[in-house]
């Protein structure tokens, strides 16, 4: 995600710094944005030369000091709400007292992120859909203390970079996730269940739902490990078992075939 939204604002003209704490991480993220910027060419959304000066707007360090001077943060790390705060409590300390403190999270309150640092009005979630450069839906999450200023510029930031602003309270899950994750993870249960297969399931909710993708594809792609978090949270967040993960679900997860990214969840690939 956090290479995804990199690439969006730097498509839209903005300077970027993409910080993380593995150089070999930050390889991975260029080629990932090349190889995007690449494809849009090809499909002719994208000119070349717009493509090229998108990719000379990405900065990449592994130094979270090199974020002193930015105007806009969007944090995009693990979903662990520790490691959350701690890196905004560490933010908070390094850039001005102005810049905004946004968060990717999927479902962690930003009530509670923004308790780290000594800004919370200036912290809000902005949640990008995946894949972030083809996705056109961003949800704005109000934490308790977030001001409407706040609010006001992140709208026109989404705005700016094409995508389309929708606000959310700041309950669990918010707006996107309380609804999806549960679809997932009864498509899980289904599964495990054995009321059909992963293709039989996945072929309902495209050809007769007309959902672009299955929700056991749409897992694989999101990753195993991200939809078990967001459940966790959902199922803590809420106190109701209607949110337990599914054992197949967490069984998954713990063989650490992720989806995707580890080549193999649902489906190989």
């Amino acid at each position: 995600m956090g290479h995804g939204i990199a690439q969006v604002f730097a498509q839209a003209g903005l300077e970027v710094f993409l910080q993380d704490v593995k150089t070999s991480a930050l390889d991975e993220a260029t080629n990932s944005i090349a190889r995007s910027l690449d494809k849009l060419v090809t499909k002719e959304k994208l000119t070349a030369q717009d493509a090229e000066l998108a990719r000379l707007r990405v900065t990449t360090t592994i130094e979270l000091d090199a974020l002193s001077g930015v105007d806009y943060v969007v944090e995009a790390i693990v979903e662990d709400i520790e490691a959350k705060r701690r890196l905004f409590k560490t933010i908070d300390a390094l850039v001005a007292p102005g810049v905004i403190l946004a968060s990717n999270t999927s479902a962690i309150a930003i009530t509670t992120l923004a308790t780290a640092t000594s800004r919370a009005d200036y912290v809000l979630g902005m949640h990008f859909m995946n894949p972030a450069p083809l996705m056109p839906l961003v949800e704005l999450i109000r934490g308790q203390a977030t001001s409407t200023e706040t609010v006001r510029i992140a709208t026109a930031l989404v705005k700016k970079v094409g995508k389309t602003p929708v606000e959310s309270a700041d309950h669990p899950g918010f707006i996107a996730n309380r609804v999806l994750m549960p679809m997932i993870n009864e498509a899980v249960y289904a599964l495990m269940e054995g009321v059909g297969t992963a293709e039989a399931i996945d072929t309902v909710m495209t050809v007769g739902m007309k959902h672009p993708m299955g929700p056991l594809a749409l897992a694989d792609l999101i990753g195993l490990d991200v939809c078990l978090d967001i459940m966790r949270v959902l199922r803590e967040g809420f106190d109701d078992d209607k949110y337990q993960p599914c054992p197949l679900l967490c069984q998954m997860v713990e063989a650490r075939t992720l989806g995707r990214k580890t080549g193999s969840g649902f489906y190989k690939y």
